[in-house]
């Protein structure tokens, strides 16, 4: 079947907000510990969940059913926590604070490719073989793209294990909230992690805080601006954005809604160049409209006979 413009146009907007996080983690790196922000943005956003999850029991009673797990759907809220909540934010948090924000999107530009494959594994879904094609293509030319804007692929880092990581974290989180995302709903899924993986989130902050040189008082030197990006971390990539991205994940076909991820590295290297005044050359941006292209076939085609 065509994939639905609404699946795919919550999807986009989940990508938007989705595309400022590694600008944002590599200004916030500058002045504040990786830990610290992986772990204390959980934390932020947790908070905000809990209040959300607050209101919505007290002034929407009869959909209580809908928004509080059950059963096995905890376990479910414990592997997007992992992925999602822990695992994405934490280790692009250490990786970017030795890395360029550039580099940092080549390595990334693979994750619609990785989210594809965990939704057929998850879900059974059977996207047709041109889907592949194009995804395939589609990463290619992502990665292709984001080593223009950066500059070149260069050599690999010790940072990149810590990406690809991320990936396989993120990945699994997005597959897994996806799906969960049509019993549960889009921000009870979310919420929901934040607030199960709070606990630990809370102690990783804790952590990062004792851990801090007492001459260096690294946290308590950041600038308004390294604060600013912790904020925008906090409430929009870890909270608000997955409002719309487990919105059109749940909407689907998941694999093919994935694939609007392929225009994230090109709004990254478009944010960059507005905020930090890095420079778009031709070539960049010609490639940004393959990236595009790509993602538009990708997420046109048709799943084959036997989905499910």
């Amino acid at each position: 079947m065509l994939l639905p413009v609404s699946g795919l146009r919550w999807g986009f907007a989940g990508v938007v907000a989705f595309s400022f996080t590694v600008i944002f983690t590599r200004i916030a790196v500058r002045g504040l510990p990786p830990l610290f922000i992986g772990a204390g943005r959980a934390v932020v956003a947790a908070v905000l969940a809990a209040l959300v999850l607050s209101i919505a029991t007290r002034y929407q009673p009869r959909s209580q059913s809908r928004s509080r797990p059950r059963g096995r759907q905890w376990a479910q809220l414990a592997v997007v926590a992992a992925g999602v909540v822990l695992g994405f934010p934490v280790l692009t948090s250490y990786a970017l604070s030795e890395v360029p924000a550039g580099h940092g999107a080549v390595v990334i530009a693979i994750l619609p490719a990785a989210t594809a494959v965990a939704v057929v594994v998850r879900t059974g879904e059977r996207p047709a073989r041109s889907f592949w094609v194009f995804a395939l293509v589609g990463a290619v030319a992502a990665i292709g793209f984001a080593a223009l804007g950066s500059g070149g692929l260069g050599e690999l880092h010790g940072a990149d294990l810590l990406l690809f990581g991320a990936v396989v974290a993120g990945a699994v989180g997005y597959a897994e909230g996806g799906l969960l995302s049509r019993r549960l709903g889009s921000w009870q899924t979310i919420s929901w992690a934040l607030v199960v993986a709070a606990p630990v989130m809370l102690a990783l902050t804790g952590l990062s805080i004792a851990q801090q040189d007492p001459q260096a008082q690294q946290i308590t030197q950041a600038t308004a601006g390294q604060w600013a990006a912790f904020g925008y971390l906090s409430v929009v990539s870890m909270f608000l954005g997955f409002f719309a991205w487990y919105r059109g994940l749940a909407i689907g076909p998941m694999a093919q809604v994935s694939q609007v991820q392929l225009a994230q590295p090109v709004l990254t290297l478009a944010w960059a160049a507005l905020l930090l005044g890095e420079t778009l050359t031709a070539p960049t941006l010609a490639g940004g409209l393959a990236v595009v292209g790509c993602a538009a076939l990708a997420v046109r085609t048709r799943l084959s006979p036997s989905s499910g």
